[in-house]
């Protein structure tokens, strides 16, 4: 499997994970999905991601994660599996929130952007399930821990 990542920095974050550890977690989502993938990766502000998710969301707010799958038609089919958009500072507040390392979640929002350039969604709750374990199972395999079991903080 060949993938060409290309990742935007248009935000300084010193928690943004290595192009290679990104590579690595892309490869794990893809699976044997895809040979050839080309995918973009942007890491930005909480503005950015706020102003994309309002505009093709219709959402107020920044999110982890935007997804946009490549969709032209083209006579012959190609690598260009789309773009993501991961906010940093989000990442950060998830991951301190939830109890686990910001690489954990890194990863995590890395295999479930390229889940959804691959066609996987979560809107019922089937295809919620069928998301949800292909995300654990992708994880765990590069030795994460379950992305949906969070650890009791309480005392």
């Amino acid at each position: 499997m060949t993938i060409s990542l290309d990742i935007q920095m248009a935000c300084s974050s010193e928690e943004a994970p290595e192009e290679d550890s990104m590579r690595r977690w892309a490869c794990a989502a893809l699976r044997e999905e895809r040979v050839d993938a080309e995918l973009s990766v942007r890491i930005v502000d909480e503005q950015e991601s706020a102003t994309l998710n309002q505009q093709y969301r219709g959402k107020a707010g920044p999110t982890n994660v935007l997804s946009f799958p490549f969709d032209a038609v083209t006579p012959e089919p190609l690598p260009m599996l789309g773009d993501l958009v991961i906010c940093a500072p989000v990442v950060g507040r998830e991951a301190a929130e939830q109890n686990k390392s910001v690489e954990a979640h890194w990863a995590h929002m890395c295999v479930h952007g390229v889940l959804h350039l691959l066609g996987y969604d979560h809107v019922g709750d089937r295809d919620a399930e069928v998301m949800e374990t292909l995300e654990t199972d992708i994880l765990l395999g590069l030795g994460f821990p379950a992305p949906y079991s969070f650890p009791d903080t309480s005392d």
